[in-house]
């Protein structure tokens, strides 16, 4: 299998009817927008008509792009690679009723960071690291207004002792994974000020996103059963979602919310 098919199978999992495409849930989107309002009230209810202008960032098929759609007044500009998720994105806002203050961009996010466009808030779940943490704060605050704000979610370790599996598993999946500690410290270090963190919860991980993923391969265990690549990949995925059941109290997903300084 080379390159484009192994694309066409990663695509095939992660479909875009997905409800999402990584750990997270509404009531965390939720949460880290209450935070950021209630720190930062003036920035989150700016004056005038047009409201915020935010940028979600690796949007994908825009789970989160919906709730700060419905939650929050300006208008949005939702960047992901990939068309067919932005095609459900598009769906998902009209069916909700907030396409009128959405605009979607194909566009790669190293790519998009490099425009002169400037934003209110710059919104990331589960995406910055395709361009590593301190790298995906750097660039995002160039795109700030002085002052702006950006929500940010990163895997972190909880616990400094993992099991031996866990530990060798994310030396090879993500070996650039720290503690809050470290991360906070790498908030400070690329310009911004640290306004609140929280842990996604359990729940923002089997019942939001594993679940789904797992009904998902299932169904394309047979499709992939005599091609070996696809299989390996159908079975990495297995593989991360058992390592996540057995180990879920030394790491997760963590909410980072800051404002350029």
């Amino acid at each position: 299998m080379d390159q484009s098919e192994l694309t066409v199978c990663f695509y095939d999992v992660f479909d875009a009817s997905l409800p999402r495409l990584g750990p997270g849930d509404d009531l965390s989107t939720q949460k880290a927008i209450s935070l950021l309002r209630a720190a930062k009230p003036e920035r989150m209810n700016p004056p005038g008509p047009l409201g915020l202008k935010i940028l979600d960032l690796g949007c994908g098929n825009g789970a989160q792009t919906i709730q700060l759609a419905k939650h929050l007044d300006g208008t949005i500009v939702a960047v992901d690679n990939h068309e067919q998720y932005l095609t459900e994105l598009r769906r998902r806002a009209v069916a909700q009723g907030v396409s009128d203050k959405i605009h979607t961009c194909l566009d790669d996010m190293r790519d998009f960071t490099k425009r002169e466009e400037r934003f209110d808030l710059i919104w990331s779940e589960g995406a910055v690291y395709f361009m590593g943490f301190a790298e995906g704060l750097a660039a995002c605050r160039k795109l700030l207004v002085p002052g702006g704000l950006m929500a940010a979610s990163e895997l972190t370790w909880f616990r400094p002792d993992p099991p031996a599996e866990c530990r060798e598993y994310f030396a090879g999946v993500y070996p650039p994974m720290v503690d809050s500690a470290a991360n906070l410290a790498t908030v400070e270090n690329c310009g911004y000020e640290v306004l609140g963190y929280f842990a996604l919860p359990e729940s923002a991980w089997l019942e939001s996103f594993y679940r789904p993923i797992e009904n998902r391969l299932r169904s394309l265990q047979e499709k992939y059963a005599a091609d070996r690549a696809g299989s390996e990949t159908v079975e990495s995925i297995r593989k991360e979602v058992d390592i996540y059941r057995k180990y879920s109290s030394w790491y997760g997903y963590v909410f980072y919310l800051m404002q350029s300084r």
